[in-house]
């Protein structure tokens, strides 16, 4: 469904390729500075620009809306995010209408137009949100199939409890870190299958995780709880996320409590938030959830909850070109991102604006559609050939992992930007 803001017809005075991510119809959301004001605040991307959001501000073009409140001037999102669904709306509206070529008052205007517009590839882009909790989901029922496929067997792939609610884990929010960021491969304990004990050094299996993560907006009280059929309202907008992970770490400690250090060494999300508003247009259904249907709290009044975000994976070596890994899409999820975050909060638990909720592994049905390392190459048995003659099982030092996710529309499209992140040699 197509809003003012999402209509394909809308053009922006700022020329945008059909094949740029960040059309009039996008507006996504992160946080920038410049080297002339190295001061971090908040910005929308525009084409090839930043539209720096705390210059608008201060011309008082959001009073009306936000009052004397100065929500963009800071260096995360957290207050304009706490602000809710419909001041976000319309504050889109008028970012929207400013950027508009039908309209006069930041086109015509040479002195506004260089206040407020940056050049991207002149800004330095910053974490956009300060991230008080983090919790990692287990969504896709591919990737739950196969990964329960390798270690227990084909008959009991699926743990009893998967199709009745949302498996999740606490992660750690001080390791999330912005795309771009290089991250250090871990060290930790490990135990070979043959091994009469752990030893302790760099994990040898470092693996990708293709997943999405959501950012709550408004929250709730403690004891509390947000319903089903309000949850959209309570989600600010999605950024790609890749949760990294390491896989021999991982299977020596997380029986019986889960993932633990296989998983805080870093989280890489990408730059640009896109809100709920900009993906409207994309919604589409969701898998069935038949047999066996979900408890009341958790069921949808329809299927059209998820989004037709495609999903790309690379891995690009020290001084070579990237190559394509994987080929997903976020509709594939069985758990949406209501059902999430109505089962986190089921209990009473307080979600904050800020809060950041990851998908899990996203896989399709096919084998190029596998969000990680383990699914495409099987536990290793089956690598997979790069360019440049060598071959991965799971991901070496000098190895860069960049995810990329768009939404296509009639000429034009929708999209994050990248996601990206190296693996550097371990510290142990």
């Amino acid at each position: 469904m197509f809003t003012k803001t999402t209509d394909p017809a809308l053009k922006s005075f700022i020329p945008v390729d059909s094949e740029n991510e960040f059309p009039i119809q996008n507006l996504p959301y992160g946080a920038f500075s410049t080297k002339e004001n190295a001061s971090v605040r908040i910005g929308v991307a525009i084409g090839d620009y930043v539209l720096d959001m705390a210059a608008l501000e201060s011309e008082g073009f959001f009073k009306d809306v936000l009052g004397d409140a100065l929500v963009f001037s800071q260096p995360v999102l957290n207050d304009f995010m706490d602000k809710g669904k419909e001041t976000r709306v319309k504050v889109r509206e008028i970012i929207s209408d400013l950027l508009n070529a039908e309209t006069s008052t930041l086109r015509d205007d040479e002195s506004l137009r260089a206040k407020c517009l940056h050049p991207m590839k002149d800004v330095t882009l910053h974490l956009p949100v300060r991230i008080g909790d983090y919790t990692d989901f287990y969504s896709s029922r591919e990737h739950a199939t196969n990964v329960g496929t390798m270690f227990r067997g084909k008959d009991n792939a699926l743990q009893p409890n998967w199709l009745h609610l949302p498996v999740g884990y606490h992660g750690r929010s001080s390791s999330v870190v912005i795309s771009g960021t290089d991250l250090h491969r871990p060290c930790g304990q490990t135990k070979a299958d043959d091994a009469d004990a752990p030893t302790f050094g760099p994990s040898r299996l470092v693996d990708f995780e293709l997943e999405m993560g959501f950012f709550v907006s408004s929250g709730n009280a403690l004891g509390d709880t947000i319903k089903i059929d309000q949850a959209e309202d309570h989600i600010f907008g999605l950024a790609l996320v890749n949760d990294w992970s390491a896989r021999d770490i991982q299977k020596w400690e997380y029986v019986p409590l889960g993932p633990f250090l296989a998983k805080n060494f870093g989280t890489t999300i990408s730059p640009w938030i896109i809100t709920m508003e900009a993906l409207e247009p994309f919604r589409t259904e969701s898998p069935a959830q038949e047999d066996p249907k979900p408890l009341p709290y958790l069921a949808h009044k329809n299927l059209s909850n998820t989004f037709d975000i495609n999903l790309e994976v690379y891995i690009k070596p020290n001084g070579s070109e990237a190559n394509k890994v994987c080929t997903s899409n976020f509709k594939y999820l069985y758990w949406s991102m209501g059902q999430q975050l109505t089962h986190h909060s089921v209990t009473g638990c307080n979600m904050r604006a800020g809060d950041l909720l990851a998908s899990g592994t996203i896989s399709g049905p096919t084998k190029d559609s596998f969000g990680s390392m383990l699914e495409l190459t099987w536990r290793g048995s089956e690598p997979i050939k790069l360019s440049n003659g060598e071959e991965r099982k799971f991901i070496k030092d000098g190895d860069e992992v960049i995810m990329r996710g768009w939404c296509q529309g009639k000429g034009y499209r929708v999209g994050f930007g990248a996601c990206s992140g190296k693996v550097l040699p371990a510290k142990c």
